[in-house]
């Protein structure tokens, strides 16, 4: 059975959602093809009990995108480092203040939180540290200079690993203890081995905004770009075989006829259906939801682990960031481990937690735990934030792997994709189209 249509679009994450719109705002017909049950690739949120679970759960620094407002964090981030949590903050936050009044630049460091109080006294403020003052204010400078440098300009700087471009102009305790473990968070890369350039773009941001999560859910962004499109235009549960200019076959539905094909799914897929395109590396990661009697902490800030035996690389209780994530206001504690997680995940991690959170963790319940083998594009210098979408004239690819390796990224690729597209078949896109303003 042939199904036709304009545009046959592979994949129904962020970047395929997106191209669709901009494509059927111009008058084109597509179809989007998802092998998953649901859509949103890596943004897809699982519900559980009422809780509102993201399966990789990536961070932002803008108030809101694709329509959907983001939830701040408290500003700047508290990292966890020999025993102690030191709170380091980022030159802007224009989404407001903090929690309870407290300062966007640093505290001292604050030894054994002990629990909800102790978590409190560290971000309200502590004696500062001289030595890890005058790291903050090198930090603070060096952040400042970043926000206000075009990003044009800094894909032009000469390109090395982020270890070697931020060891040349900070120090290495500032650069182990604190950009290692933001970037971890930021990036999915903990060895410091993404392009210079990437790597500053993402700290631009960060110094720029504040960090954030879509409201509900990553889940929110997909399922909001999915339900403004035609009735029918998505299908679900339709696993591609092979993609060529003029058609799609399927495992279970036919052969879907069109003018062109869009491939937006994760990078490896995209390689298996077009043969010759370059396989891309992955980071991977595993998310850990668990819920607690008692918050162990009611500020809504983002916690980072600098020292290395780990597993844990980042937590937040969720449910102070973003209520609509727990029901009836009860405690959701959402855990990042990067790379192969160990055999015996949970127990490590719910041990790592008690010391992160300075309370006992025996009586919390794990939710969910999900792992990711492609998580985060490896983005090793060299690094071309715009690599080519369009393949021949009728067949393109787009997602987080050929741009920045971020959502907005993707956002990025899916308006370029659009634009070569409508372009080969002589149409005219729409006035507006979404767009990606953030690294």
């Amino acid at each position: 059975m042939l199904n036709n249509a304009d545009v046959v679009v592979v994949g129904a994450g962020i970047a395929g959602l997106a191209t669709a719109h901009q494509l059927i705002a111009a008058g084109l017909s597509v179809t989007v093809l998802e092998a998953a049950p649901q859509v949103g690739g890596r943004m897809a949120t699982d519900t559980v009990d009422g809780f509102r679970l993201d399966r990789v759960g990536p961070l932002f620094t803008a108030p809101e995108v694709a329509g959907v407002p983001l939830r701040p964090f408290a500003p700047g981030v508290l990292v966890h480092s020999d025993g102690r949590c030191v709170r380091w903050g980022a030159p802007h936050t224009p989404w407001g203040t903090g929690p309870r009044g407290t300062a966007s630049r640093g505290t001292g460091g604050v030894r054994g939180l002990g629990g909800a109080r102790g978590m409190a006294r560290a971000l309200a403020g502590a004696p500062r540290n001289p030595a890890v003052s005058l790291d903050q204010a090198r930090l603070g400078a060096s952040l400042v200079r970043l926000a206000t440098t075009p990003a044009q300009r800094i894909l032009t700087r000469t390109e090395r690993t982020a270890q070697e471009a931020l060891s040349a102009r900070l120090p290495a305790r500032t650069v182990q203890g604190v950009l290692r473990p933001l970037l971890a968070a930021l990036l999915g890369d903990p060895d410091l081995t993404t392009s210079s350039r990437r790597a500053d773009l993402a700290l631009r941001s960060f110094a720029r905004g504040r960090l954030g999560v879509p409201e509900g859910g990553s889940g929110a962004l997909v399922a909001r770009l999915a339900a403004a499109l035609p009735p029918g235009t998505v299908r679900t549960g339709v696993r591609v075989t092979d993609a060529s200019i003029s058609r799609v076959s399927t495992a279970e539905h036919g052969v879907f006829g069109c003018r062109a094909v869009v491939v937006a799914t994760d990078g490896r897929t995209a390689a298996e259906l077009l043969p010759g395109l370059r396989v891309p590396e992955y980071r991977a990661a595993t998310v850990l939801h668990h819920t607690a009697p008692v918050a162990p902490t009611a500020d809504p800030v983002l916690i980072l682990e600098s020292d290395p035996g780990g597993p844990v690389a980042h937590t937040a209780v969720m449910s102070a960031v973003d209520p609509r994530r727990a029901p009836d206001r009860r405690v959701l504690i959402t855990s990042t481990v990067l790379g192969t997680p160990p055999d015996d995940t949970e127990r490590r991690v719910r041990k790592h937690l008690a010391t992160l959170y300075g309370v006992s963790t025996d009586d919390w319940e794990l939710l969910a735990l999900h792992h990711t083998p492609q998580a985060h594009p490896v983005l090793r210098p060299p690094f071309d934030p715009e690599r080519p979408v369009r393949l021949l004239a009728g067949l393109y690819v787009c997602g987080a792997h050929r741009g920045t390796g971020t959502p907005f990224g993707a956002l990025a690729t899916a308006r370029r994709t659009a634009t070569a597209l409508l372009a080969d078949l002589g149409v005219r896109p729409a006035a507006t189209q979404p767009g990606a303003n953030a690294a």
